[in-house]
């Protein structure tokens, strides 16, 4: 039996425009109230959804922890060149600091 081209239903299956493959594994979390609104805040900001705002914050908080590991060895590395017992006690405090955040 002959299809005319009006019954014919094409299915194309192009990709959308900004669309890289299959996305990453999704995941629910709970946010307390308050940080919750910061986040709310921070996504009005830069104009993005909640889960962009979320990912862009876990992101930076995951560059922001690598940089203060590696500015902790450098300067583990540059102190024990200098072992000078004067100075451990405000080093400690430094490195306190650079691991902790505090």
């Amino acid at each position: 039996m002959p299809h005319s081209k009006a019954n014919m239903v094409r299915s194309s299956r192009r990709a959308k425009p900004g669309r890289r493959g299959k996305p990453g594994p999704r995941y629910s979390v709970g946010l307390p109230a308050a940080i919750a609104t910061e986040v709310e805040r921070y996504a009005e900001t830069v104009d993005a959804s909640m889960s962009k705002a979320i990912a862009s914050l876990v992101r930076l908080g995951l560059e922001n922890q690598a940089n203060r590991k590696r500015e902790f060895f450098r300067k583990l590395k540059e102190n024990l060149a200098n072992d000078d017992p004067k100075n451990q006690e405000r080093m400690v405090d430094e490195f306190r600091a650079l691991i902790l955040g505090r």
